[in-house]
């Protein structure tokens, strides 16, 4: 086994997006990181424990990371965000025995160099106020799901939009007083204000400065706006949250989950909705013949998808209407333009460059196996590091960095298997590989589909259907990929990445009983492949069925 120092840089461990997870489901083993700090390491954090929470600083000697043994610390972790990852690291490491403090800039639902919020983007503009409005979209089909069933109504029913923001905001200010509480009752020291590194034990809050052991950087990713003409008229994902009216007609510039989230969100509470994508396709990494029938059922329910458009200018127009220009021509009469192009790691004017911490072309923090920088006092979690966009998969790394730092417990974040999904309408549910990547990474795998009206939709009427998918290796029966678009598709897969996780096996399914009726028993019920994919193929078979079989 080769060595490498403390000094030498990390290995880069980035995933460049939340799509492309997919190919970190039944990943290659990583290269070990080969030489672990000795106070990771040392049992005497572990005896010392009870001592350990009254001591402003451990005695206990890190001239690995840098730190003098001999110079009292303020704190054992200064966390620089209060996000999923940064509160689950800080709170986890205070209740292991260290001494730890946070900070966070004051509470807004729009973020901004000078606001932010307890709590982070998924609690306070990403997956838990999205949430609210995708519940608050689909009245309008269930509206017309229950003619078919009898009911009936005197007037149409009306959605009044500020009622709706009134009572998300409410929400918001309700979860980031828990996250508060959950800091408070931990004994987690918050500071309110804007973290900057100074040098590799140090933090700067707004002029007051901070010794630590080990810093923290947790501090997320924001939206990103690409700089065209008439960009200053564009909103991103924030905004779209918080609008002080529902958009008449709007244009989403973006392919991702979160165009597709917002587009069915708008769509749902009956605004004009236009989807402008620069591919053929939307969701760029997902499984193509999830990528084909989403798109398909959103079409059916009033989306209008503009596929190989690339925006070139957002022209304003003097009614106060915005026009928006591509490369294929331009449409007007949109009330808002929303770019949901990506988001980029939130690191700027943090001082991190200037004391060390090397970070990717954009934006990026470069960790090694264990979210260590190359500032081997300095660690980051979370999406500022871009591997798995994920609000689970940053609580994971929180959990694991505070182990790794404060229990003697050195751990490795677990990348596979993670389950994910979209919010669009309908929703998606999926764990492990796509069939382009299973068939790529082990050649020979058997694809079972399942297309078909749920029984929700035969007295409603209503065209909407479900797909389902299982990806199996057809050497071990392993189960590579399941996938579900249709109503509680991320329920229902939440519960199948449980089995997938333990190594599911297809006899596995075939082997177990289903609820009926529902969606979910179609998993147990697959019996024979829609198709069977060979790296080589047997010589009678005629090529046109081997390329059929490939997707060609």
């Amino acid at each position: 086994m080769a060595s490498c120092s403390l000094s030498t840089t990390p290995k880069l461990t980035t995933i460049s997006s939340y799509p492309s997870l997919q190919a970190l489901l039944f990943p290659k083993k990583l290269p070990s990181f080969l030489s672990l700090p000795q106070t990771l390491t040392s049992p005497h954090l572990r005896s010392s424990r009870p001592a350990f929470r009254r001591r402003a600083s451990s005695t206990r000697a890190q001239s690995d990371n840098g730190a003098d043994s001999s110079r009292h610390y303020d704190f054992d972790l200064f966390t620089i965000g209060a996000g999923s990852g940064g509160v689950r690291a800080s709170r986890f490491a205070s209740n292991f025995g260290a001494k730890v403090a946070v900070c966070e800039l004051p509470f807004s639902t729009i973020s901004s160099d000078t606001t932010g919020g307890v709590g982070g983007t998924c609690v306070l503009r990403g997956c838990v106020p999205k949430k609210l409005l995708v519940y608050a979209s689909k009245y309008t089909h269930e509206f017309d799901d229950s003619i078919g069933y009898g009911w009936k109504y005197e007037t149409e029913p009306k959605h009044d939009w500020s009622t709706l923001m009134a009572n998300k905001n409410a929400e918001l200010q309700r979860l980031t007083g828990i996250y508060k509480n959950v800091l408070k009752n931990a004994s987690v020291t918050l500071v309110q204000g804007r973290g900057k590194v100074v040098d590799p034990h140090t933090v700067d809050v707004d002029g007051k400065l901070y010794s630590a052991r080990h810093i923290l950087i947790s501090v997320g990713g924001r939206p990103f706006i690409p700089d065209i003409p008439g960009s200053e008229y564009a909103i991103d994902s924030d905004a779209a949250l918080d609008l002080p009216e529902k958009p008449g007609k709007i244009a989403i510039v973006g392919g991702g989950y979160i165009a597709l989230e917002f587009a069915g969100i708008f769509n749902g509470l009956r605004s004009d909705v236009h989807v402008f994508i620069r591919q053929k396709q939307v969701l760029r990494g997902f499984d193509e013949e999830i990528r084909g029938f989403v798109s398909e059922q959103m079409s059916v329910r009033g989306i209008e998808f503009h596929t190989e458009e690339s925006p070139q200018a957002i022209l304003k127009s003097a009614d106060g209407s915005f026009s928006l220009k591509t490369n294929k021509g331009t449409v007007g009469g949109f009330s808002h333009v929303m770019f949901a192009t990506g988001r980029r790691p939130n690191t700027k004017n943090l001082g991190l460059a200037a004391v060390g911490v090397k970070m990717a072309k954009n934006g990026a923090i470069e960790v090694d196996e264990f979210s260590r920088t190359s500032v081997p006092s300095i660690w980051a979690v979370g999406d500022v590091t871009d591997r798995v966009n994920l609000t689970p998969v940053a609580l994971m790394e929180g959990g694991a960095l505070a182990k790794t730092l404060f229990l003697n417990e050195p751990t490795k974040p677990d990348y596979s298997a993670i389950p994910s999904a979209v919010f669009s309408q309908p929703p998606i549910g999926q764990v492990g590989l796509s069939e382009e990547q299973a068939t790529e990474q082990y050649g020979d795998v058997d694809i079972y589909t399942s297309n078909f009206r749920p029984m929700k939709a035969t007295l409603s009427g209503l065209p909407d259907r479900v797909f389902m998918k299982l990806i199996v290796c057809a050497k071990t029966n392993k189960i590579l990929g399941l996938h579900m678009c249709g109503e509680d598709s991320p329920e229902i897969v939440q519960g199948f990445a449980v089995a997938v996780k333990a190594g599911l096996t297809k006899a596995d399914l075939d082997a177990t009983i289903g609820i009926h009726p529902t969606a979910a028993e179609e998993f147990v019920t697959m019996r024979t492949p829609t198709r069977k994919i060979r790296k080589n193929p047997p010589s009678q078979e005629k090529t046109s069925d081997v390329k059929a079989a490939a997707g060609v």
